[in-house]
């Protein structure tokens, strides 16, 4: 990989955040944004091919294309060819060919075998040392959230970068809780963004062919639905923590981890790292009187989604996730010629999220080579409760009915551990409920996540005081 000039990459990854969610349409910002957006989309195919080069690989599959269904490598929607590799690794038969028989020998054995190759083959390793985050509340306001009032802090999570003075990390949360709570309350925490007051939000992540339907004027934003529960909510921003883009894998907690230096193939990606600083919010709640921090949900959409699926997997004092329509890389199973597939998030655009061993399921190998399958990460949360949710109209390419088909096969984990599986396991018409401790539900809308926050809070309810 041709060495580049650090300090440009932090002035990239430093303009990039900040025009992402503050820039103004029109004029020099619009030209700065778009020299930027070259940079990093230079910088990110670099770093692309110097782990393809690690990997000794030439090349990779062509993702499918979602825009276009005359192009060659239209993505796929139909159901008779979304199965090549039908057979998945059961998550309870050991590496041995023994079954599994008992809770005992799922913590002890099983699980551990699959945490190890999704470590090494999917989304990467966590480093063993990781530096320390110390939180500090830069700002505390009695304010309204509809006609609920509200106690909000806004922090900073400093991590410490005595190891590499040249990258700082600065994990930006807020957490608001009702004024008149009594006790510790449970916290929706999203992974979203914070805004300064006036600003505006950006689009969301575009997804092909997926049209975003907003909230109508009369409805309650999910913030407001949570405080009616008596609950509170909270965000943390993803980009704080790491970049999501390949030029910024050399910066963020995995660049100040390598001391700026490039990954290598088993190291973790950025669902990993956006993970992490979930778990490092969670270090905060337990010091906060006003939250209870044994009850925390994720939450988060699209890539945010894989995200949270990621966050309650890894993460064992996460109580619940209400992962939305996360798709391939998330919730989706590999083995699944469905919408967006493996060659996708293999290739430059999104390789970042995974470690640079998932590459080679686009070429050399294949997804039938992959030791596990998502609903083995689904069964890694086991057996804490997790709420599955998807689009039916414009968000195909994240396969709702893939993501259906795992949560059902690591019902099995479930049951083993006390717990229950799904209900049914014929995919269910739009807008019904698919319960049970793995639950999942298809809305009738689009790619968002506003249709099923009802129905995550009254699940989330069965667990939550």
């Amino acid at each position: 990989m041709k060495k580049l000039s650090y300090l440009f990459l932090v002035a990239v990854i430093a303009c990039t955040n900040s025009h992402a969610q503050f820039g103004r349409p029109g004029g020099a910002d619009s030209a700065q944004r778009r020299k930027t957006q070259d940079s990093i989309r230079q910088l990110t195919e670099q770093d692309h091919q110097n782990m393809m080069d690690q990997l000794h690989i030439t090349s990779i599959r062509q993702g499918a294309n979602g825009n276009d269904p005359k192009a060659p490598n239209a993505a796929n929607y139909d159901e008779s060819k979304a199965n090549p590799f039908p057979n998945l690794p059961d998550p309870l038969v050991l590496k041995n060919g023994k079954p599994v028989t008992t809770a005992k020998i799922w913590w002890d054995k099983r699980r551990p075998e699959i945490v190890e190759d999704f470590d090494r083959e999917i989304y990467g390793r966590m480093p063993k040392h990781i530096p320390k985050v110390t939180w500090e509340v830069t700002s505390t306001t009695n304010e309204k959230n509809g006609d609920v009032d509200v106690i909000t802090k806004k922090l900073i999570g400093h991590v410490d970068n005595s190891s590499y003075p040249g990258i700082t990390v600065d994990i930006q949360l807020s957490v608001s809780t009702p004024a008149n709570a009594t006790g510790p309350v449970p916290v929706i925490m999203q992974f979203g963004f914070i805004f300064p007051g006036g600003a505006r939000p950006p689009a969301p992540p575009p997804v092909a062919g997926a049209p975003t339907r907003p909230a109508g004027p009369t409805t309650p934003s999910w913030q407001q639905q949570v405080l009616a529960k008596g609950w509170g909510y909270a965000i943390i921003v993803p980009g704080s923590i790491q970049a999501d883009n390949g030029a910024g894998l050399t910066q963020g907690i995995i660049g100040l981890v390598n001391k700026g230096q490039p990954r290598k193939p088993d190291d973790w990606g950025s669902l990993r790292a956006w993970a992490w600083g979930a778990d490092r919010a969670i270090d905060y709640f337990e010091t906060d009187k006003a939250v209870n921090a044994k009850e925390i949900a994720i939450e988060g959409h699209s890539r945010y989604g894989k995200a949270a699926i990621v966050a309650l997997a890894y993460n064992p004092r996460m109580a619940t996730a209400y992962v939305s329509s996360s798709g391939e890389g998330g919730a989706k199973l590999h083995r699944r010629n469905a919408g967006e597939i493996v060659e996708n998030v293999a290739g430059s655009n999104e390789y970042h999220w995974m470690a640079g061993n998932f590459i080679k399921y686009a070429g050399p190998l294949n997804w039938g080579d992959m030791p596990v399958d998502s609903h083995e990460l689904i069964a890694m949360c086991a057996p804490r409760p997790v709420f599955i949710s998807g689009g039916e109209k414009g968000d195909g390419w994240v396969d709702a009915r893939g993501m259906f088909m795992a949560a059902v096969a690591a019902g099995p984990v479930y049951k083993l551990l006390g717990k229950k599986e799904m209900a049914i396991t014929q995919f269910p018409p739009v807008e019904t409920l698919a319960d049970g401790d793995v639950a999942f539900r298809q809305h009738s809308s689009g790619h968002t996540d506003v249709p099923n926050w009802p129905t995550f809070l009254t699940f989330a309810g069965r667990y939550f005081k």
